[in-house]
């Protein structure tokens, strides 16, 4: 089942922020705004829309510390124009700063000394659309593409009011930085294990949005920094994950490309559901909407 007219796709780019502390892998989670009209509510990844600004590679190849053949090669493929990866890429390390206030840059080709002032004037009012293109030349900073592992490519499901072509990068917390939420678009952030995160999802208590739940699933098999930086070495984007929403009187479900009925107008029978709800941390195809809360379910 498919929309007759959904809505135009938007360019948008996430970054899931990681950290290895007391020996256990930790992931960075911001809860969106209550008032915001897309997962308002749910725990996230930092990230957002690409803007116009975020684009044009011969201005922004002095201020970044990899070059087009690079770019291409560390951060392209799945047809992607080194321009395309850009924009992605400096969305990515622009939402970071402005939701979480972490700067993924250098000074000097060292980690910048500058991020607590540069995370504080983010913070301004009224600031221009090109305000962070400018602030980096200002500063002599350079973002640090070089750090940005490729992880996977989220399309959102075409019933929904507002869809997005997201790509999901992953990135080693710098050192020297701690995560500020902007307390605007975002209202708390929490760094936690992700089997942790799972587990405070079902009892209600870190709501997860749907992409956050599977990626946070994909990232149990990593229990060192070393695993995880392996893995990012060798990850392509792969295919596009493109879910399928199916409302139902008893609350949405989400229906992940590899459920059996994702590409059916099987009807979803959620009177059962509440018994088929998985244990944190279990392998799932279905996602279904609790009272605000998304579930794994079991097919």
């Amino acid at each position: 089942m498919t929309a007759t007219n959904p809505a135009p796709l938007r360019k948008a780019a996430t970054i899931i922020l990681v950290r290895e502390k007391n020996n256990t892998l930790e992931v960075y989670l911001l809860k969106r705004s209550a008032k915001s009209s897309f997962m308002g509510g749910l725990y996230v990844f930092p990230g957002g829309v690409v803007e116009q600004e975020d684009f044009g590679i011969e201005s922004w190849i002095p201020h970044i510390d990899l070059s087009r053949d690079m770019i291409e090669k560390q951060l392209g493929g799945d047809t992607l124009s080194a321009d395309d990866i850009l924009g992605f890429s400096i969305a990515a390390i622009r939402e970071t700063l402005e939701e979480a206030g972490v700067l993924i840059a250098s000074a000097n080709g060292r980690p910048t000394q500058d991020s607590d002032r540069i995370a504080r004037y983010r913070l301004k009012k009224d600031l221009p659309n090109d305000w962070f293109r400018v602030k980096i030349a200002q500063e002599h900073q350079t973002l640090s593409l070089s750090e940005l592992g490729r992880w996977s490519h989220w399309i959102t499901p075409e019933l929904m009011k507002k869809r997005f072509d997201t790509r999901f990068f992953i990135v080693f917390m710098p050192e020297g930085q701690i995560c500020v939420p902007d307390n605007l678009e975002t209202e708390n952030g929490i760094w936690l294990p992700p089997l942790a995160a799972l587990e405070q999802n079902l009892k209600t208590e870190i709501p997860l949005s749907p992409p956050t739940l599977a990626t946070l699933t994909q990232l149990l098999k990593f229990n060192k920094s070393n695993q995880l930086k392996q893995e990012i070495r060798n990850r392509s984007w792969g295919m596009p994950i493109a879910p399928r929403l199916a409302p139902t009187s008893n609350g949405p479900v989400i229906l992940e490309p590899w459920d059996p009925d994702w590409d059916s107008d099987k009807k979803i029978d959620t009177s059962d559901f509440l018994n088929k709800v998985l244990p944190a941390g279990s392998r799932f195809s279905r996602i279904w909407c609790d009272k605000g809360i998304w579930k794994p379910i079991s097919v």
